[in-house]
């Protein structure tokens, strides 16, 4: 028996869910054949196989998630089978207060059911008691180890008015989790008078005024480094943008934006939100931002405090375009377009003054007619 354990789908991703087996118990396929689709990192990936074999054992359902690392099929190899062998599980499995270790490179069936999740004995009498599967369970105490919090979110969680969140949406809980435990946010707000402007794509004008706001106070477009105390500061601009949806966000990544003009971001614009809507946009399309823009205002509300995704250090968020009376050189009341901007960063890789001339340089480039 080999089993096929979920590889990393994209950089230093943890789990996937499987979005629809291709593939039944019984079934003899071939190498590079087509096993299973699953959500994750924000788009629908698809998983073929390494093996030319019989499956034995499809591990987890529709809508159940798979740790990366852990078993997805188990097959019966048949003839020959070139491919490289990245179904072996090696070294210890840590379960509860034990330590097993496997005597071959494949882990026992008996234990296979076993090596999900980390719990005490104490933890595991009581999801015992309380019908809970510690399996689907998201640790959260030391260690990954299941605690009691957990267990009763879990039992929360199966109740009639709760749903439990998905894909898309399960990633945008991760993310902000890890934002909320490691980023020290400030944000900063002001105002920028576009009356000027002979075209009107906002979102082409904001990012090329980002690109030359990054260029003059390169500081914030950069990554921060938690564990090493470091920060990388780049020369390139790659601009997440946020795209909503109503299955969650999106944030598409526009690679080299420093290199292009308003009509290529148009067209990046258009493809990704094709992508988006078709869910045939790739974890890598999705993947290297150095800072990223959000622009909320096209729906409502004014100012924001926009969250800082690791390992960015900075993102601009737009509010709801406005008119506002100013007096002229005359004295004469005149109307204007006014454009609020909300800038957060990391105060850990940031300074204040770093920051303010960052959003000074920005409106400037927004000032101008053209």
């Amino acid at each position: 028996m080999k089993t096929f354990l979920l590889p990393d789908l994209a950089e230093g991703l943890a789990e996937a869910e499987i979005n629809e087996w291709h593939v039944q118990v019984g079934d003899v396929v071939k190498i590079d054949q087509l096993l299973v689709s699953v959500e994750t990192a924000k788009a629908v990936v698809e998983v073929p196989s390494p093996y030319r074999g019989k499956i034995l054992r499809l591990y987890g359902k529709k809508g159940d998630m798979i740790a990366t690392g852990k078993p997805l099929v188990d097959f019966e190899l048949l003839g020959d089978n070139l491919v490289a062998d990245t179904g072996t599980v090696v070294g210890t499995v840590e379960i509860g207060n034990e330590i097993i270790q496997p005597h071959s490179s494949h882990v026992h069936s008996a234990l296979e059911t076993r090596v999900n999740y980390k719990a005490t004995p104490a933890i595991r009498a009581l999801a015992k008691k309380l019908g809970v599967d510690l399996s689907r369970v998201t640790a959260t105490g030391p260690n990954q180890t299941i605690t009691i919090q957990d267990i009763e979110r879990s039992t929360e969680l199966t109740q009639p008015d709760f749903e439990p969140l998905r894909g898309v949406r399960r990633q945008m809980v991760l993310s902000m989790q890890k934002s909320h435990a490691e980023v020290v946010p400030v944000t900063i707000f002001d105002d920028v008078d576009i009356t000027d402007w002979v075209k009107k794509d906002y979102t082409a004008r904001l990012l090329l005024a980002l690109c030359y706001a990054c260029q003059q106070e390169p500081a914030l477009n950069a990554w921060y480094s938690d564990k090493q105390v470091a920060r990388r500061v780049f020369t390139e601009v790659h601009i997440g943008v946020a795209m909503d949806t109503q299955e969650g966000l999106f944030v598409p990544v526009i690679k080299q934006a420093h290199e292009k003009n308003s009509e290529q971001f148009r067209q990046d614009l258009e493809s990704f939100k094709v992508k988006v809507q078709a869910r045939t946009i790739t974890p890598q399309e999705m993947s290297g931002a150095t800072i990223m823009l959000s622009n909320f205002g096209k729906f409502a509300g004014r100012y924001a405090s926009p969250i800082v995704v690791p390992p960015i250090v900075a993102i601009l968020a737009v509010g709801k375009i406005r008119e506002t009376l100013k007096l002229n050189i005359n004295s004469q009341p005149k109307v204007h377009q006014v454009m609020p901007l909300s800038l957060t960063f990391d105060h850990r890789a940031v300074t204040g003054g770093e920051a303010t001339r960052f959003l000074g340089q920005l409106m400037w480039a927004l000032e101008k007619p053209q």
